[in-house]
C-alpha cells in the first residue's frame, strides 16, 4: 500500500487501524536499517566541528573583504589555506534533521546536516574540495552552474568513477565567476537527493563593490514525502510529497529575515523539488538580480512580487527594505504552505459530521478524527491549539502563532522582518512589530 499525502485524511476506522500498522511496521524497518527508532532519537548536532579543530578553522565571517552570506537554519563551511588554497572538507553521511518542533527526519547530507553547509569563497580563488563519502552507497558532487573543467563536474561515470562508502576524492579547481550556485549528488539523484543530500554555494565578487548589499540571505527548496507517524523520506515518490521546505525546515520552524529600513536586501533561492515555485514577497517590490548563468544587468530588469523558480534554477532577487512590519514571505502555491495533508476524501463543507469524531473514537481511542472541517480548513488549526492529536513525529497541516492569533501555515512560509530601530550591527530578533496606533485593520 502506497502511503502519501492522500493517506493522511482518510475516512473511517479501517484508515485508522492501517495507519497504526504501517507506522509499527516503518518502525521495525527503521531500526533494522541503523535508523533510530521512536524509542532512540539521538541528540540533534547542527555544527559538528570533527574537520578541523577550532585553532585552524577560518570562516567567511572574519577579515572578508565581502558581506557573508546568512543561511536560513543553517551555516558556511570553514576553510583552511593551504599554500594560497581554500581547502573545504565535506562528509556525506546520514543526518537526523528536525523540520520543525516534533517532527525529526532521517536524511542524507553533509557534515552533520542537511542541506549541507554553504560553502562561500571569492571568483578567482583556487579551491580545494575533499569529498568523504560515509553513505551506504556510492556518490559523487556536482557543482551545479559552476564553470569548471570537465573532470571536475562530479557527474559519476561520465565525468569520473563513483565515490564508493569510505572513499575520500579530491575536487580542485580555480573559480572564474561569481554568483548563486549549488552543489548536490550526481549519483543515484532520486534516492539522494530525495533524503536531502545538497547545498548552497556562494561566489562573490571579486571587487567587493561590485553586488554588494547589506543583508545577503540564501536557502533551496527541498521536497519530501514522508507517511505519517514514519521518519523517513519515501524516494520512489514522483509527486505526491507532502512536505514542502526552505532549507529542510517548515514553518514555524523556518528562521525569519531580519533587515533593518533602508538596507539593500538579496534573497538567493535554488530548487531541487520536482516542481516549480512561485515566490512571494509581501509589502515590497523586488527585481530579479542573479540567475544560475550569472548576473542580470540593470537594463534587464524589471519590478516583480513573484518570481517563479523553476526546478534546477536559481534565482537572487534583491530590494530596498522601505516599510516597516511583519512582511509575508512564500510559495504561492497554496498547499506548499501547509503541513501534511490529505486529498482523497469528500469535500465535506456545509456537512453536519459533530458526531463522526465520537463514533471512530470509540473504535480506535489513539486517534482523533480529522476531517475537513464543515466551514473550513481553519477550524482544524484551532483543533491543534486544543491539543488535537496527530500520528508522532507529523506535524499539523496548519500551524503557527502570531500576535493576533493563529497565522494557519506550514512548510514554505517565513517572515521578512524589517525595522526601524534595529540596532546597528545587531541583526537578532526582536519579536513582532509594534504597529502604531490605529494602524492595524479592526473590526467595523
Amino acid at each position: 500500500m502506497k502511503h502519501d499525502r492522500r493517506d493522511f485524511l482518510g475516512l473511517g476506522a479501517a484508515f485508522l487501524a492501517t495507519a497504526t500498522l504501517s507506522r509499527s511496521v516503518n518502525a521495525k524497518e527503521e531500526e533494522s536499517c541503523g535508523h533510530p527508532s521512536k524509542t532512540k532519537q539521538p541528540t540533534i548536532a547542527y555544527h559538528p566541528k570533527r574537520v578541523l579543530s577550532p585553532a585552524t578553522m577560518i570562516t567567511s565571517q572574519k577579515g572578508k573583504n565581502y558581506n557573508p552570506v546568512v543561511t536560513l537554519n543553517g551555516w558556511t563551511l570553514p576553510y583552511e589555506m593551504k599554500e594560497g588554497v581554500k581547502e573545504f572538507h565535506l562528509i556525506a553521511e546520514p543526518v537526523l534533521r528536525e523540520f520543525s518542533h516534533g517532527m525529526v527526519v532521517n536524511c542524507w547530507g553533509y557534515n552533520g546536516t542537511s542541506p549541507g553547509p554553504t560553502i562561500e569563497a571569492v571568483e578567482g580563488d583556487r579551491v580545494r574540495l575533499i569529498v568523504t563519502n560515509k553513505l551506504p552507497e556510492h556518490t559523487t558532487i556536482h557543482w551545479h552552474g559552476l564553470i569548471l573543467p570537465n573532470g571536475m563536474d562530479g557527474v559519476g561515470g561520465l565525468t569520473q568513477p563513483q565515490i564508493g562508502p569510505g572513499e575520500s576524492y579530491v575536487y580542485e579547481f580555480t573559480l572564474v565567476q561569481s554568483g548563486t550556485f549549488m552543489y548536490h549528488p550526481h549519483a543515484d539523484e532520486m534516492v539522494q537527493m530525495a533524503m536531502g543530500a545538497m547545498g548552497m554555494f556562494i561566489i562573490h565578487p571579486k571587487n567587493p563593490k561590485e553586488h554588494r548589499v547589506d543583508r545577503d540571505f540564501c536557502f533551496l527548496l527541498a521536497s519530501y514525502d514522508i507517511a505519517p507517524g514514519t521518519y523517513t523520506p519515501n524516494p520512489s515518490t514522483m509527486t505526491e510529497f507532502n512536505l514542502w521546505t526552505f532549507n529542510s525546515r517548515v514553518f514555524p520552524g523556518i528562521d525569519a529575515m531580519n533587515v533593518r529600513v533602508g538596507d539593500r536586501v538579496r534573497i538567493r533561492v535554488g530548487n531541487l523539488t520536482m516542481t516549480n515555485h512561485p515566490i512571494h514577497m509581501h509589502g515590497h517590490p523586488f527585481e530579479v538580480t542573479c540567475t544560475d548563468g550569472g548576473w542580470v544587468p540593470k537594463s534587464a530588469r524589471w519590478p516583480e512580487v513573484t518570481i517563479d523558480v523553476g526546478v534546477g534554477q536559481m534565482r537572487a532577487i534583491e530590494f530596498t527594505a522601505a516599510h516597516e512590519g511583519d512582511w509575508a514571505f512564500h510559495c504561492h502555491k497554496s498547499h506548499h504552505t501547509m503541513g501534511p495533508m490529505g486529498h482523497g476524501v469528500p469535500n465535506m463543507i456545509g456537512v453536519k459530521q459533530d458526531d463522526l469524531s465520537e463514533k471512530i473514537s470509540d473504535l480506535m481511542p489513539d486517534y482523533m478524527y480529522m476531517p475537513m472541517g464543515k466551514n473550513g480548513m481553519a477550524e482544524m488549526s484551532d483543533m491543534a491549539d486544543m491539543g488535537m492529536k496527530v500520528p508522532e513525529n507529523t506535524l499539523p497541516m496548519m500551524t503557527g502563532t502570531g500576535q493576533f492569533g493563529p497565522i494557519e501555515m506550514g512548510g514554505m512560509f517565513t517572515v521578512v522582518k524589517v525595522r526601524k530601530h534595529q540596532p546597528k550591527g545587531d541583526y537578532k530578533d526582536y519579536g513582532w512589530y509594534q504597529f502604531p496606533e490605529g494602524s492595524v485593520a479592526k473590526k467595523r
